[in-house]
Formats: structure tokens, sequence, C-alpha cells
């Protein structure tokens, strides 16, 4: 119930609420099955019983107490003094209380940066494969994007220093940045983008001069987030290095020196950014600054790729995240607003942007797993797992991050005018949406990176058709003609990225060439799922995902037809109630041949 004041001031009357509720006090995590199912198919049962207390927990504070310190931590961003208090030249930056919570949470309580290196995080004797640590990324960023970034490149900075790094830097500079304990936590960050450069690394003209057992760097960074961490990893051009790619090394970078002083670079101004306005991204000189070496020099650009790729991952679980939010929080509007009489949820065209929004969000969750998955297996020492991450890591980031722009919109709309108001998180949803497909590369480097490269130059989707044909050929239950639909659609794809590859004149159809590559995936990945879900608990919903993908995404459509809305009411209801539904009343809906 509402008070409402009459405009007099005198009078008071009840009545019941307004405004559709949101989500505060939402479980993230319980409110979620397509998760649960999901880490249990891809993970041990072990591990899965022993993360789902923490998931649980995590759930709860992001739909509540991480929630709102991320609104505050938004609202007032850092802020960059340029001395300290006695007036010496020390720059230092301020975060508010709630951003210094959010960080508590993340690498205090939970350790997400460090699940996949150091053993012992929430008690469990071994490193967390990637598919666990993605699904606590996935759920504390539907509470806060911004603060992402630096668990993702933190994350970064150690695992290029295990896998690159000298055994002296390792000793020093390892243990910190895996660390859970606040007061020891050296969190990383990742300076690469210049003025010169920004995709275009290989034009870089940051210089790295030799001196004693380390080098001094000289140059700008013009894009560097979490501005402030205490450990950088940079590409330079050592002295005398030939150009293009081929010339650029990786560094290490201290934020102090061993006495203390800050090293001999500065934080020229903060950025005044769309969204993850919480997190401080910068603008660096570095004048002399000293740097360690990691790795070869003529390395430093493949070592740096093969993290780009991981962070590929990261950003399109990410973006997951936000549309999951904002699947929640349409929802929410859906089943509790009524206009003219109806829920939202009842209406033809309410229910048509759920389905949306909802597809758009389950594709890309299928997605984050396959390729999370495909991660897990390369690191074991798959080579057929590290060629098909080699298309999964481009294809999902290339579509993930752009319909999660479109899916946080919708959301908002779904909400009304109030939804483009700041005080709900709406807005906020949909500013840092615009990160992702900026983050790791735009959506035209990306599609030029997954069609031309994965594809022309490593020949990668040939694994991807066979991982594929392998899942179709572990769906027994699913229905053969439906099958054998998704395996012509396959084929197709697979062909149609080859063709495009294989001529640079034919360079501009990569987005869409890319988008089929994703598109096809998760068809397939939907049925795939469907069918272990229905072993598991008898609910085969997701072949109807699978189907409207088929429908949505890879037919053509007469645009002057009308579409038949009997099966399209009848797939609706299934997908946004919460009844099971079985593989025999589920066939019903699939394509007969």
């Amino acid at each position: 119930m509402h008070q409402i004041v009459t405009q007099d001031g005198n009078s008071t009357i009840d009545r019941p609420g307004l405004l559709a509720p949101d989500t505060t006090g939402m479980n993230f995590y319980r409110a979620d099955p397509a998760l649960t199912d999901l880490l249990r198919i891809h993970l041990p049962d072990g591990l899965f019983r022993h993360i789902e207390p923490h998931l649980d927990r995590l759930g709860a504070l992001a739909g509540h107490h991480l929630d709102e310190c991320a609104r505050l931590a938004d609202r007032h961003g850092p802020v960059l003094h340029q001395r300290d208090r006695f007036g010496r030249d020390v720059q230092w930056i301020e975060y508010h209380p709630a951003y210094r919570e959010l960080e508590r949470t993340a690498f205090g309580e939970f350790g997400i940066h460090a699940m996949s290196i150091r053993k012992g995080i929430l008690s469990w004797p071994d490193k967390y494969p990637v598919v666990a640590k993605h699904a606590f990324t996935f759920l504390f960023n539907q509470a806060e994007f911004g603060l992402g970034c630096p668990i993702n490149v933190t994350d970064g900075c150690a695992k290029l220093l295990a896998n690159f790094g000298s055994d002296a830097l390792k000793d020093r500079y390892l243990d910190g940045l895996t660390q859970t304990d606040l007061e020891k936590l050296t969190q990383g960050g990742q300076f690469m983008t210049e003025k010169e450069g920004g995709s275009d690394v290989g034009t870089l003209t940051t210089r790295a001069v030799p001196e004693d057992d380390h080098f001094r760097l000289y140059g700008e960074k013009w894009f560097c987030s979490n501005a402030d961490a205490k450990i950088v990893m940079l590409l330079a051009r050592p002295e005398g290095a030939g150009s293009g790619t081929r010339g650029v090394g990786l560094f290490l970078m201290p934020r102090l020196l061993d006495d203390g002083a800050q090293n001999h670079y500065r934080i020229v101004r903060l950025k005044d950014k769309l969204g993850t306005r919480s997190m401080a991204s910068g603008e660096i000189k570095l004048e002399g600054a000293i740097a360690y070496a990691v790795g070869r020099l003529d390395r430093g650009f493949v070592q740096m790729a093969e993290m780009v790729n991981s962070s590929r991952l990261s950003n399109g679980v990410k973006s997951t995240a936000l549309m999951r939010r904002a699947y929640h929080d349409a929802m929410t509007v859906a089943r509790n607003r009524v206009v003219f009489g109806r829920r939202i949820v009842e209406l033809p065209l309410g229910r048509r942007q759920l389905m949306k929004i909802m597809l758009a969000t389950e594709q890309a969750m299928s997605m984050s797993f396959l390729t999370a998955d495909a991660l897990d297996r390369a690191e074991a020492g798959s080579q057929e797992a590290a060629a098909l991450l080699r298309i999964l890591t481009p294809t999902l980031k290339f579509r993930a991050t752009r319909d999660a722009r479109k899916v946080c919109g919708d959301a908002l709309e779904m909400r009304g005018g109030i939804g483009y108001v700041e005080e709900f998180a709406t807005a906020r949803l949909l500013r840092d949406a615009h990160l992702g497909s900026i983050w790791e590369g735009t959506g035209n480097i990306v599609a030029l990176d997954a069609v031309r490269r994965a594809v022309g130059s490593h020949g990668a989707e040939a694994a991807l058709g066979a991982d594929l044909h392998a899942r179709l050929d572990d769906s027994a239950k699913v229905p053969q003609a439906f099958r054998d639909q998704l395996r012509g659609l396959t084929d197709r794809a697979i062909a149609f990225a080859r063709e495009v590859a294989a001529r640079p004149q034919n360079e501009a159809e990569a987005r869409r060439a890319t988008s089929l590559l994703y598109h096809v995936a998760s068809a397939v990945a939907l049925a795939w799922e469907g069918g272990r879900i229905h072993d598991v608990r008898g609910d085969a919903r997701r072949l109807l995902l699978s189907r409207l993908v088929i429908d949505h995404r890879l037919s053509a459509v007469d645009p002057f037809r009308l579409t038949e809305n009997s099966s399209a009411d009848a797939i609706a209801g299934l997908l946004l109630g919460d009844r099971p539904a079985g593989m025999a009343e589920i066939g019903e809906w699939l394509p007969a041949s």
C-alpha cells in the first residue's frame, strides 16, 4: 500500500501500489533455474554441491546489498587527487565506501579473481575450472558491472605472469595478485590502448629502453581501466625493435618502487564515461617508468593475445549477466504491472517483447558455458578444444555484447518512463551494456578475428562443426527430424563462413557470418542442453528456445505474412511459465520435417 498526500497536504488515502516493483530482495541464483541446470551439466557433482551454497549467498547479496552498493558507487564515482594532505606530489584516487564494499565482496569474500589460479578459495582444495569461476562472475555482475574489469584484469595479470614470467618475477608479484586478504592484495591492470593504435596494436609508440635488469618506459596509454592498479601489464616497443606487432614486448610495471615511492608515471586525468562509472579509467603518461620484461621480447603481442581471448570470454559472460538482470527486471514488471485490466505478461505485445529478451539471454547463457567448457578442456591439453575455443571466443564476444545493448534497452522500455530514471537499475544496465561491444575489440575487429583469422588462417570452423555434430549425436532423445534440421544449418553456416573468409572482397560479410555461427551454435547447444536437462528432471523446454533461434535468427521471413499466433502463444506460455514440460509435450511444437 502507498500513502498518497493530496495537493493541500492535509488528507491521505491508501491505495494499492501504482508502480511495478523492482528486483530488490531477489536471490539471483534461486531465480535462475537455467544457471543451476547448466552447472549440473558442465561440472562434476561434488564440485557443484560445494559451490552451490556460495552461489546462493552471492545471489542473495547481488539482489540487495551489492545492488545498493553498485548504485551508490555509480553515482559517486572515483576522484583523482594530485597531492596528499601534506602537499606532496603523490597521486591517489578516492573511492566511495560502497565501491570498497564491492571490492571486499568480490576479491575478499569470494576471491573471484583468483579462483582459477590459486587453490583453497572458498575451501575448495584445488583450483576452480573456468565454468565454476564464471558462475560467480555471472552473479556478481548482475549487481555491479564496473568492478568486473578490475576482477578480470587482475586475473589476467596473474595468468600472464604465471605463464610467461621469470621465476624471480613470479616470486615477487604472483602471490599478491591472487590474494584474498585485502591487506596483501595487489590488484592488476592492463594498459594497452594508445592514441595511435587502439585495435591496431602494431602502431603503438610506447618505447622501452633497457637499463640494468629492467627497462624504462616512455609514452602515453590512452584508456587505462583500474588506473591505480598496483601491478600493470602493458605492451611497449623495445628500443631498436622492428615495426608491427612482432616488434612489441610485454612488460610488468609496478605502481610502487622498492622504496615505496610511486613509479615514474602519472595519471593525467580520469575518463568521464557513459557507463562503468564506479571504476577508474584514466590516461597515463609514462615518464621513465621502471618495468620488467615478461617472456620473450619478440613474443609480447602473442602472449597478450592469449589473455585477450580469456578476457573476451569474461566480457561475454558479463554481458550475459546484464541481460539476465534485465530479464529479471522485465519479468518483475510484467508479472506485477496491470494495464487495461490485465497483467503485462498476459498481453500479446508484452509477451512478444519478453520472448525477445529471453531468447537473446538464453542464447548467451548457452554460448558462455560452451566457451568456458572449451577453455577448461583446452587448458587440460585438448588440441581440439583449443581450436574450438579459437572460434567460439570472438563469436561469443561479437554477438552477446551486441545483444546486451538491445536487451537492456527493451527491459528499460518494459518499465516505461520510470525505467529511464537513474533510481532504477535499468538505466545503469543500459549504460554499462554499451561497453561490452567496445572492450577487447569493437564489433568489426572481433568479427574479422572470427572469420578472417579463426576461420581463414586457423581452420577453427572445422572444430566447431565437429563439436556441434557430436552434441547432436549425443542427443538421441531429441526428435530426429529436428536434429537433422540443426545438422543442415550447422553445415550451411560453416560453409558460409569459409566462403566469406576465402576472399578479401567478402570482408563486409564478416559480421553476418559471425552472427550465423553464433546462432547455429546456440541452437545446437540449446537442443543438447534440453535433452540433458530432460534426463535429469523431465524438462525439455530449452528445445523450444532452439526452435525460436531457427525461426527468428536463421530463417528468412516474409515481412508481409502474418505469423502463426497459436503456436507462438503456446510456446510463449510454456517458456514464460514455471511448469516443466517433457519431451513428448515439447515435441508437438518442433518441426516434423
